[in-house]
């Protein structure tokens, strides 16, 4: 069975400026547009989302209205529209993910959003988030260079950040890995070999910029 590509979920951060993000929105069969991003989304790029999905509060009525067959508005407040599109594409069978316009603008948004993806990795998702500078990838109790997005294969730098993993060790690091008290603890290290590997009981967030 042929795999199917994963969908991207448009957030309202900062719109896609660099060649990767640009190149995965402009390439994607489906777009879902988190509320904002939409109205941007169209004027950028000259045509629609598959759906637009959130609270609907910042969206016009003259705008839901044009776009009702697209729009889908859930009002409940327990999550936010990034989780609101994705447990909507989770209902529609959908495995993969990829989010962009996630980050910037504010802090506590950016924040929350990219720690949400351990949460939907843990709900069985695969899952990305692409930024104008590099790549943030979920991984739970294991994970090696193989695994790396293609748009980061090259990278010399990693961060890594603990979600309350255990037992953390790594080979092909400049620094040794040990279990993480605080996030800046595992930030800036140096990818030394062509293989790494990274272990731990329980869940860890990645990040690699891209190559310059």
């Amino acid at each position: 069975m042929e795999k199917e590509d994963a969908v991207i979920i448009l957030g309202a951060g900062d719109y896609p400026r660099h060649e990767v993000p640009q190149r995965l929105l402009r390439s994607a069969d489906r777009v879902v547009c988190c509320d904002g991003a939409a109205e941007e989304y169209i004027r950028r790029e000259g045509k629609l989302p598959w759906r637009i999905v959130g609270d609907g509060d910042s969206l016009g009525e003259e705008f839901k209205e044009r776009y009702r067959e697209i729009v889908r508005c859930f009002s409940e407040q327990e999550n936010n529209d990034q989780t609101k599109a994705t447990l909507y594409l989770m209902e529609h069978g959908v495995k993969e993910i990829v989010y962009l316009g996630a980050t910037g603008r504010r802090e506590d948004h950016t924040i929350g959003n990219v720690s949400l993806l351990v949460d939907y990795m843990n709900r069985g998702l695969r899952v990305k988030m692409y930024t104008d500078k590099g790549v943030f990838v979920p991984a739970r109790d294991r994970f090696t260079d193989e695994m790396l997005p293609e748009e980061v294969k090259n990278s010399q730098t990693i961060s890594i950040f603990s979600f309350g993993a255990e037992n953390l060790r790594s080979s092909g690091l400049q620094y040794p890995l040990h279990d993480l008290n605080s996030w800046w603890q595992g930030t800036l290290n140096r990818i030394t070999d062509k293989h790494f590997t990274i272990e731990a009981k329980g869940c860890f967030l990645l990040y690699l910029p891209y190559k310059a």
